[in-house]
């Protein structure tokens, strides 16, 4: 090869190679225009110059959330992700475009908190606009179970120390753990803007089924509860307004009558000292020189007093079933009515003289109980007896009420159950079912063990069984409850067992 071909070789070659590095210049050039890359739940939507405009559109655009939730700024949904990148293709969206997609899409979000609610195996979320809110509802929903008067005085560390009788809260929280976060939250979500919408959540729960009366002429809180399977309490804390079940009902108001579905659990520990009645006895003394017939009350019966110190929890509203009894004092002697009866058999009839005043009915439990729930209606079911509790410890003695026949015994549970959720003895767990007589049934249940067998008669104050927590019972007591027929057959009714003893 001569030597000119050799430089026209070399010169075409360096030719070429000017004309690759201006090539890739002009590569590299373009490799320093920043885009955005656009994703919505993982898929990209577009690519554009300026994401400050796309988020200005977004906030922009928004003047109805901004309305609804009072809030001067909107923000891009929580799955809408922007990355910076460097690409060779010159093609890029209009934010215009990308906007449009992301409306179409998904929803818009508001900065706001996230109550996260968990309770072992429930949990859930309340949004609110504004946290004050929820700390707001969640004191409603306090004071809905607790006298405002009680609660700022433990919040304000000012409770009176208890002269003869009075109670001290010594602590309150919720059973659930909350925890308060400030976070993004979509608008297709609920969110609370109002304190007292959140606090009928937290009473009623979502969506409830609301039931309303209006007042008429000689409605009583107490009478109205009863009429819609609510009991006084739970009235109260559906109408906060009214004080007590003795506040006064004007005709014609509305009032709530829902049944409460507390969505969180509040509870507090109370010390008590309260008194207590211990309920006289009648007994009879048989005289065989007065003639049958004849009936007079010698000894006058008279109710005493205890002063019990005691210790319970109450949950929502409504005390343990269980309470621990510190101490318990007579302030008042009780004294057992004593009638004599005539058993002289004479063909002259003597009129009673005078009428018996008292019953002679006994007392089911030791002495130094606390009766810990009522006859009445409770969370939509009626309460068909009494809850005594503090009359011993576990396997303290129950007393027959009254001479009698037992009709039924169930005895196959564990004598300490497994809580509300134990349906063993169909939720009495062990009981006995006794006849004593005039078409009188009572029931004795949650014991630990029984002491008698159907069939068996039985006299007032003998040992029939021995206290527990069986079927469904959250504590130590006795479920006493009295049916006038058999317990649960047709055409029988339940009446309130403190009847027996007024």
């Amino acid at each position: 090869m001569n030597k000119k071909n050799i430089i026209t070789i070399l010169f075409t070659l360096i030719i070429c190679l000017i004309l690759v590095v201006c090539h890739l210049g002009d590569k590299v050039y373009e490799e320093v225009n920043t885009f955005y890359q656009v994703y919505l739940n993982g898929n990209v939507i577009g690519v554009i110059r300026d994401e400050d405009k796309l988020y200005k559109l977004i906030d922009d655009n928004q003047s109805n959330i901004k309305s609804e939730y009072n809030v001067t700024s909107v923000y891009p949904p929580t799955n809408l992700k922007i990355v910076k990148t460097n690409t060779y293709n010159k093609r890029i969206d209009n934010e215009e475009e990308v906007y449009k997609k992301i409306e179409d899409k998904d929803d818009f979000t508001i900065r706001g908190y996230k109550i996260l609610v968990k309770k072992e195996d429930k949990e859930f979320t309340i949004n609110v606009i504004d946290k004050n809110i929820f700390y707001d509802a969640a004191k409603r929903f306090v004071r809905a179970f607790l006298d405002e008067d009680e609660y700022e005085k433990y919040i304000n560390n000012n409770q009176s120390e208890i002269v003869e009788t009075g109670r001290i809260i010594e602590n309150m929280d919720f059973a659930e753990d909350v925890t308060v976060k400030e976070d993004f939250i979509s608008v297709k979500d609920k969110i609370y803007t109002d304190e007292l919408e959140l606090t009928q959540f937290l009473l009623f729960g979502e969506n409830p089924d609301t039931k309303t009366y209006t007042v008429k002429l000689g409605d009583t809180i107490e009478s109205v509860s009863n009429a819609n399977q609510l009991n006084p309490e739970e009235f109260l804390t559906a109408n906060t307004k009214y004080k007590d079940q003795n506040s006064l009902l004007r005709v014609g108001d509305t009032v709530n009558v829902t049944l409460i579905n507390p969505q969180l659990t509040f509870v507090y520990d109370v010390f008590q000292i309260s008194n207590e009645i211990d309920y006289f006895t009648a007994d009879e003394v048989k005289d065989a020189n007065k003639p049958e017939g004849f009936r007079e009350t010698t000894v006058a019966g008279q109710n005493g007093v205890n002063r019990v110190t005691e210790r319970f929890q109450v949950t929502n509203g409504e005390p343990e079933q269980e309470v621990e009894i510190i101490s318990s004092e007579q302030i008042r002697e009780t004294i057992n009515q004593i009638t004599v009866v005539g058993t002289k058999r004479t063909n002259i009839y003597v009129p009673q003289n005078p009428v018996n005043i008292g019953g002679s009915w006994g007392w089911p439990t030791n002495k130094g109980y606390v009766i810990t729930s009522y006859f009445s209606y409770r969370w939509g079911t009626h309460h068909d007896g009494i809850d005594i509790s503090g009359a011993g410890n576990y396997n303290s003695p129950i007393y027959a009420v009254a001479d009698g026949v037992v009709e039924y015994v169930y005895s196959g549970c564990p004598g300490r159950g497994s809580g509300l959720g134990d349906t063993c003895g169909g939720s009495l767990g062990n009981h006995i079912i006794i006849n004593h007589g005039n078409n009188i049934y009572i029931i004795y249940a949650h014991n630990a063990s029984v002491n008698v067998s159907k069939g068996q008669r039985v006299t007032r104050g003998q040992r029939i069984a021995n206290m527990g927590s069986s079927g469904r019972a959250t504590g130590v007591h006795l479920h006493f409850s009295v049916s006038v027929g058999y317990p649960y057959a047709s055409g029988s009714t339940f009446q309130d067992p403190l009847s027996l003893y007024r």
